[in-house]
């Protein structure tokens, strides 16, 4: 995640060797990996813990003389969100703090963007007083206080329109109608319909003194929304788990399913995880987007064209991310994208997120046996073209999976790392020298709007 832009830090990068706070050759690695991956210096040195965001930011203030805000909890005056519209505030990961006297003070992460300071200008017809603030921050108010609209443009929330909440579902019935199968299964879709509208693709639920909270995922936060009584706990568990096609008898056993579900008359699809503890089990649910065509995500000719390439190559396509960045998403996206009824496309998934055409889907079933181990065994005799496995977690299977590249299979995976420096470190190890000889295609996501596409000659280059 980024704090700091590139035109702040390319002035002072210098300053902080000098200073001694980092040491020159961390700077020139942070400054080769941060040309790899088209990021800014700022996210590699804080990613690679080099230094800590909160002395960046001090070092940024004492060095410019410009105060140091911490946005986490800043209350804004919404009547300057007006100043500045949700397309340059994104664009410019700028947001308006206060006014007094004609002087419009605004959070930023990069104030020696003199450009986005002109235009800031420009849009709000007033002075401008930066403050520095940490890129994450500024962007987790944006989304906070702004809101689309695509016929007038972008405009902030209405006070007298609060977000929706799922517990005004739970406070809306008596205690007699609150534990009817009725009102549980609205409380569940009020949950998620939430969920969905902010964005959120993973949730939990985990027992408390009073009840069963209920914690939304996001931005590798955990963000507490309430919690359902303790009089409830059973009766929601045991539907959740019926909806899933989980055995809502069961308790002292890991259960994985599936829920199928709609938002606004979008069809959408989540994993339910069950799981003992010694407080009661823990629900944990993960969302999935239905799947978009390539173009739709984003990519463009070109990066298309290396995708389709590396897939008539014999080899191994390889989509990394941190978690819940997208990389099942996009790897839904390939699959759609290359299946035709001229060759056998198949996939081996713990869940199918989706039906895909011209795919041949198949789901592990730890519970008729049907585990990784067996479909590694007998997944051949299929005889794939292009085979997806979802996610390998043994030495065992990623051998299995290399191998298939020597039978002129093309194979598709997904790895977890939070930046290319960290998949660089792990792909170091003794144990991937053959899996990272196979790579033919690496698709790195960053973030939704920055994704990476490297062919077979960029990642000898990168990666050798």
């Amino acid at each position: 995640m980024e704090f700091v832009r590139n035109k702040t830090l390319e002035k002072l990068k210098y300053d902080l060797v000098r200073d001694n706070i980092i040491k020159y050759e961390d700077l020139e690695t942070a400054e080769q990996v941060a040309s790899a991956q088209n990021v800014n210096i700022g996210q590699v040195l804080i990613s690679s813990g080099i230094i800590t965001e909160e002395n960046l930011l001090k070092f940024l203030e004492s060095k410019l003389h410009i105060p140091y805000v911490n946005l986490d909890d800043y209350s804004l005056d919404k009547r300057c969100l007006s100043y500045i519209n949700f397309n340059n505030a994104q664009k410019y990961k700028v947001i308006p703090l206060f006014e007094i006297e004609g002087i419009l003070t605004v959070a930023m992460s990069d104030p020696l963007d003199l450009f986005a300071i002109d235009k800031i200008v420009e849009d709000a017809k007033c002075e401008i007083e930066p403050v520095i603030s940490s890129e994450s921050a500024v962007l987790k108010k944006i989304e906070e206080y702004y809101t689309s609209n695509s016929s007038v443009g972008q405009i902030f929330i209405d006070e007298d329109k609060p977000q929706y909440d799922w517990r005004e579902v739970l406070n809306n019935e008596d205690l007699s109608s609150s534990l009817s199968d009725e009102h549980i299964q609205k409380l569940i879709r009020a949950i998620l319909k939430q969920a969905i509208s902010l964005n959120v693709h993973e949730l939990f639920f985990e027992h408390v003194p009073n009840g069963l909270s209920v914690t939304f995922k996001k931005d590798s936060q955990n963000i507490s929304t309430g919690e359902i009584p303790a009089i409830l706990v059973s009766s929601f568990i045991a539907k959740l788990k019926t909806l899933s096609n989980l055995d809502p008898t069961v308790s002292e056993l890991p259960q994985l399913g599936k829920l199928s579900f709609k938002v606004d008359d979008i069809s959408l699809i989540a994993s339910i995880s069950a799981f003992p503890t010694i407080l009661g089990e823990r629900i944990s649910i993960k969302i999935y987007k239905p799947p978009r065509t390539l173009e739709d995500n984003g990519f463009d000719v070109k990066r298309i064209n290396t995708i389709r390439t590396a897939v008539d190559t014999p080899g191994i396509i390889l989509v990394c991310g941190s978690a819940l960045s997208g990389k099942t998403h996009i790897i839904y996206s390939i699959l759609s994208d290359i299946a035709s009824e001229n060759r056998n496309v198949m996939t081996i998934e713990s869940i199918t997120k989706y039906n895909l055409e011209n795919v041949n889907q198949c789901e592990l079933n730890e519970h008729i046996g049907f585990n990784l181990d067996k479909a590694m065994r007998f997944i051949e005799f299929q005889s794939p073209d292009i085979l997806y496995f979802e996610g390998l977690t043994t030495k065992e299977g990623l051998d299995y999976f290399t191998s298939l590249v020597f039978k002129n299979k093309t194979l598709i995976t997904e790895f977890l790392a939070e930046n290319i420096a960290d998949l660089m470190k792990k792909l170091s190890l003794n144990e991937f020298s053959m899996f990272k000889s196979m790579l033919t295609c690496l698709i790195f996501i960053h973030n939704k709007d920055s994704i990476e596409v490297f062919d077979k000659q960029a990642l000898e280059k990168y990666f050798g």
